[in-house]
């Protein structure tokens, strides 16, 4: 009788900690949005045939609702602000629980950073993602000094000063949440057109670091063990610069490892992109606008340089995806 009541108590206190736990978190739907587009991946239908890794380079300026409706395309974008490489290789390793897609495109963005950037970016990517080896291997590469693995454990030891500050939004989020995103990509229809670049400076040195290749290596050995096709993107932006040293070394690594490498920011005017017209920040990163265009021109070098299927012609998944245009247009209506 006394084990009951231990039992009983203690699954009414592991309730009581879910729940306040749930609470206290940040449901990103109004403010910080992207920290929704981890979980967002969990409650998609897992028929990929292109999955998209890397930072916000991918989440902003390639949208799978395009690349479907252009050639037929399935993909989805598993991208997050500031993703670093080592972020992406558990992400990419995590999706391979789920599907195994023809093509992994990764951009080559995130080569510039060696180094864990801020708690903040650590937790849009990782507070929703479900607890897996992954997660674990992502806390421990990504945890600043300051950070501590127990507050990823038990978020509530992170949020628990959110007691007096919660709002209307963590009740009416609590347990269902809003869609964000279309497959990863995120609408955004402002326009900021590129007016003064910062100087282009010199830096004191261009080589990637070690370990950012040795992440390069893995999700390369990944790729291979799985049988899948990587190729390597740079998105295109004007601002930070990528530099031609960085370029030349992604290019020695693509023709060593026999990878294809698309460098888009040197194909601007082939892709048709209006710099004054298709970017929402001044240069960085595409709008709307732009990342159609972008996602029309990269959707024919996939449909004529890889064996992808026309899932147009295919009426189970045609019925799924004729749904998801409805609601993406729908959503660019009300933006």
């Amino acid at each position: 009788m006394k084990y009951i009541k231990v039992t009983v108590i203690f699954l009414i206190f592991i309730v009581i900690l879910h729940f306040t736990t749930k609470l206290l978190s940040p449901k990103y739907m109004t403010d910080l949005v992207e920290g929704s587009f981890t979980r967002e991946y969990y409650e998609e239908e897992k028929n990929h045939e292109v999955i998209f890794i890397g930072d916000c380079e991918v989440y902003a300026n390639f949208s799978p609702m395009i690349l479907y409706e252009e050639e037929g395309i399935t993909s989805y974008v598993r991208g997050n602000s500031q993703q670093l490489i080592w972020q992406s290789y558990g992400l990419l390793k995590e999706t391979l629980k789920y599907e195994t897609p023809k093509i992994v495109v990764f951009n080559v963005n995130a080569m510039r950073y060696d180094k864990p950037v801020s708690e903040a970016y650590n937790r849009l990517m990782l507070d929703q993602m479900k607890w897996s080896k992954e997660k674990i291997e992502i806390i421990k590469a990504s945890m600043l000094e300051e950070e501590d693995f127990l507050s990823y454990l038990f978020p509530i030891l992170r949020y628990h000063s959110r007691f007096s500050t919660l709002t209307e939004e963590d009740f009416k989020y609590l347990f269902k949440k809003k869609k964000i995103t279309h497959n990863g990509f995120l609408i955004n229809k402002n326009v900021k057109p590129v007016k003064n670049l910062p100087t282009k400076k010199r830096l004191p040195n261009y080589e990637f670091k070690e370990n950012t290749y040795e992440y390069l290596d893995k999700i390369v050995d990944l790729c291979k063990e799985n049988n899948i096709k990587l190729i390597l993107i740079k998105a295109p932006s004007l601002y930070p610069y990528w530099y031609e040293e960085y370029d030349k070394q992604i290019e020695e690594y693509a023709e060593k490892h026999n990878l294809d490498y698309y460098n888009f920011t040197s194909q601007i005017d082939q892709i048709g992109l209006d710099f004054q017209k298709d970017t929402y920040d001044g240069g960085l990163h595409l709008n709307l606008s732009g990342a159609t265009k972008l996602s029309k021109y990269f959707s024919k070098i996939l449909k004529e340089n890889y064996s992808l299927t026309d899932y147009r012609e295919n009426k189970e998944i045609s019925q799924i995806y004729n749904q998801k245009l409805k609601e993406y247009y729908k959503a660019i209506k009300e933006e």
